[in-house]
């Protein structure tokens, strides 16, 4: 491995730990050939259609526990760049500013800083997904109804990550020789969402014009 992805996935970076599949699954079975299908380089725009005869909320589950640990990883490599003082709005360049909401402190739309609400983010994605009623992990227990509504949310929230990284901290990114890893995450993650219509158009806007030159 390269020194730049060893930077990526060095494990003291790593923002959160690891939601792994359990081998023997279906699951993990679903990780595997998504993960053979990238490996052996297929087009990233067929590796991300559903598989015959697999179902559709099993697929996208394993895509959201993925593309959550691969974005932690990625912030994980500038956390340290992205402080209170160098980012003290969680924003996207200044048209774009994201603000914080959720069910416990923060009932309205709150300004925070970039760090502070990566924190609540990460912390928020991780309490979704291993929630048994949300992720169901036991074979045979169905998906609740509101899946892809909540699965929206989490991928709209994991896409300002992206966001945030590519507008306020890609010279670091770039000076790790990470670029390419980066931009390989981001185009399998753009291709998925707008496969099955994840993430409205509006939320992609602050990324159109570099998304509209990588992703062909």
């Amino acid at each position: 491995m390269s020194n730049p992805l060893k930077q990526v996935f060095n494990k003291d970076k790593t923002f959160r730990p690891k939601r792994k599949f359990e081998p023997g699954t279906q699951r993990f079975e679903l990780h595997k050939r998504a993960q053979a299908s990238l490996n052996a380089g297929l087009d990233m725009k067929l590796a991300v259609k559903l598989p015959h005869g697999e179902d559709l909320n099993d697929w996208v589950a394993v895509h959201v526990v993925d593309f959550f640990n691969r974005i932690n990883l990625i912030y994980g490599t500038v956390s340290d760049f992205c402080t209170e003082l160098s980012c003290p709005v969680m924003s996207g360049g200044p048209k774009y500013e994201y603000r914080w909401q959720d069910e416990h402190k923060y009932r309205k739309p709150t300004a925070l800083s970039a760090p502070k609400y990566m924190n609540l983010l990460m912390d928020w994605i991780e309490v979704q997904i291993n929630n048994e009623d949300i992720f169901p992990t036991n074979v045979g227990t169905p998906f609740p109804k509101s899946f892809l509504q909540v699965v929206k949310k989490i991928l709209s929230r994991l896409f300002r990550v992206f966001v945030h990284v590519y507008i306020h901290h890609f010279d670091r990114i770039a000076h790790m020789g990470s670029e390419a890893h980066v931009n390989t995450c981001y185009k399998h993650f753009y291709y998925f969402v707008k496969e099955f219509q994840l993430i409205d158009t509006k939320e992609l806007e602050p990324l159109k014009e570099m998304t509209s030159r990588m992703c062909h």
